[in-house]
């Protein structure tokens, strides 16, 4: 895989997660392509299951 392209989804998985530890929906995922849009909501689930878990205050 190319360096290039590893980055992009790797972004793509971050920004999921930031967008999943602040509370927000999955529905706002910029995302259309199969590949990024499949890291971002990964990202995305990752943030939820550590939210629930206690890993960050959710009145913060």
């Amino acid at each position: 895989m190319k360096r290039q392209k590893r980055d992009r989804l790797e972004r793509a998985h971050a920004q999921g997660y930031r967008a999943g530890v602040t509370g927000r929906s999955k529905e706002i995922c910029p995302y259309q392509g199969l590949d990024t849009r499949s890291q971002w909501l990964g990202g995305w689930r990752e943030a939820i299951e550590d939210r629930n878990i206690g890993l960050f205050n959710k009145g913060q």
